[in-house]
């Protein structure tokens, strides 16, 4: 069976090369509509989002799902200061100049929404929508004290069904209606088969480095976010959160609300963080969000 994207690949600014999936529109008559820029969090990859992107494909959008640098199939770098959100948005504007993207509705996971706050002040015109999933300008300690348990730790594992255990053990609490297909769906989306027939994350453990070194949080989380999200405004933005998520506070949720007052919001019940944009009511969301746009 075909698979429903093109593999292709763009070189960042300082030549790595690095990997997008490109899901082409499936409904004749829709090229004109702008391409949706899925973002992916910290230790993930644009794997996440397949569902969604086949899901939107079959409703006439071209959907591009990006890996970046130390992440999937794009290159590691040789240097992890470059493992920042500053940078991975260098690279997206080279991956959209590539393309020739002069508008795109981006949908960001926690960094990927960082990302896309980022990016809206730099070039906010060429945003044509915006879906935050359990991220905002602020983020709460408890849940970047909760990231910095587990991420950079180069654990391996013998069988598919260890590594679902795995993620069982440390993400159980954000998502407790998870059963066990679930957690092999995210550990494959995740995890990678090594040479050696060990199962491992799919990403250079040093990303952490720009978030443990010096026990600062300053690789992690931009200076203050509220003007980039200012930036958003006058366009469609959906605001996701999961209704566990430690990272994600109410308070800045309903402050970004206030904010944007035409924003729309989703709470998604018994998940923290990050909800996977697969529920129902988030893909009605996201699917009300794209009406607007189309």
């Amino acid at each position: 069976m075909d698979k429903p994207y093109s593999e292709k690949s763009w070189q960042s600014p300082d030549r790595l090369t690095l990997y997008f999936r490109d899901y082409p529109s499936q409904l004749p008559g829709t090229q004109d509509r702008p391409p949706v820029l899925c973002l992916h969090g910290l230790t993930r990859n644009g794997r996440d989002f397949e569902h969604l992107a086949q899901h939107l494909a079959a409703a006439g959008w071209r959907v591009l799902t990006p890996d970046m640098r130390g992440r999937g199939n794009s290159d590691y770098a040789s240097d992890s200061a470059t493992y920042t959100v500053p940078t991975y948005v260098a690279d997206v504007l080279a991956l959209l100049e590539q393309e020739e993207i002069a508008r795109f509705v981006a949908i960001g996971t926690s960094m990927g929404g960082l990302m896309t706050m980022m990016l809206a002040t730099l070039a906010p015109e060429r945003i044509a929508g915006v879906v935050l999933n359990d991220i905002g300008p602020v983020i709460e300690s408890e849940g970047l004290d909760k990231i910095k348990t587990y991420i950079g730790q180069g654990r391996s594992f013998s069988t598919w069904m260890h590594a679902a255990r795995a993620l069982e053990e440390v993400h159980g609490a954000s998502h407790p209606t998870f059963d066990t297909e679930d957690w092999l769906a995210m550990a494959k989306r995740g995890m990678t088969l090594c040479s050696n027939g060990r199962i491992a994350f799919d990403y250079d453990m040093k990303i952490a480095d720009p978030i443990l070194d010096a026990g600062s949080d300053a690789g992690a989380v931009p200076p203050d976010l509220w003007p980039a999200y200012g930036a958003l405004a006058g366009r469609p933005v959906l605001l996701v959160r999961g209704g566990d998520s430690t990272l994600f506070s109410t308070d800045t949720f309903a402050e970004m609300k206030r904010r944007i007052p035409q924003s729309t919001s989703v709470t998604v019940p018994d998940t923290g963080h990050a909800p996977t944009l697969d529920e129902p009511e988030t893909r009605a969301a996201i699917d009300a969000l794209l009406a607007e746009i189309a």
